[in-house]
């Protein structure tokens, strides 16, 4: 099956690197020297990986026949498709494939139905979840181990351990009131343990 590895950003330098943002958890496999990816549009490729390098934090590729910056920037937006087998998973136990999570159910904790899972987003800050709800409405769940502490592939179920608010924005509203609320609270006995330690102090 295909699967999105990356999407190429601005053109690096002047002789056809680019910059791109990677949407895979095995870019030293799947970006790797030598590979070869179809694109999205089709007309781009298919591309081979020439060379790659980290730079500043962001991974730059170059590709075999784009050797100056005209050729780079002419890519600029193209998706980056690798074919994987199905059948085949990531060597870390703790990694998964996009196609592996799209489709399933998403529950919190004690079982209660969230919806189901539609889409890894792969942002430059953190991944995220795209949970479609029974309403037809959209969540998005940061995908990390305090929100999304377990993955059960064989009864086809990501489980939450949402904060308030993430999936009720009313309830965070009334988290944030009475956190104001208590916050109020502390300032107005402070102020009445500084009166009353001001009183003892004059009637000494």
């Amino acid at each position: 099956m295909q699967l999105v590895v990356a999407r190429i950003g601005r053109a690096h330098g002047i002789k056809g690197q680019v910059s791109v943002e990677v949407r895979t958890d095995e870019p030293e496999l799947r970006l790797a020297p030598g590979a070869v990816l179809t694109t999205d549009p089709a007309s781009a490729g298919p591309l081979t990986v020439a060379d790659g390098r980290v730079h500043s934090g962001r991974l730059l590729l170059s590709f075999v026949g784009v050797n100056d910056r005209n050729g780079a920037e002419a890519l600029r937006g193209t998706l980056l498709i690798a074919e994987v087998d199905p059948a085949q998973t990531p060597d870390d136990p703790e990694e998964f494939y996009d196609h592996q999570l799209i489709g399933l159910d998403v529950v919190l904790a004690d079982g209660s139905p969230v919806g189901e899972l539609a889409a890894v987003l792969h942002l430059p800050a953190q991944d995220l979840l795209s949970v479609k709800r029974p309403d037809g409405t959209e969540t998005l769940v940061p995908f990390v181990h305090e929100i999304v502490p377990e993955i059960d592939l064989e009864h086809r179920r990501v489980v939450l351990t949402p904060p308030p608010g993430l999936l009720d924005p009313e309830r965070a509203e009334v988290a944030s009131a009475r956190e104001a609320d208590a916050a109020d609270s502390e300032a107005a006995d402070a102020e009445a343990a500084d009166a009353a330690d001001d009183s003892a102090a004059d009637s000494e």
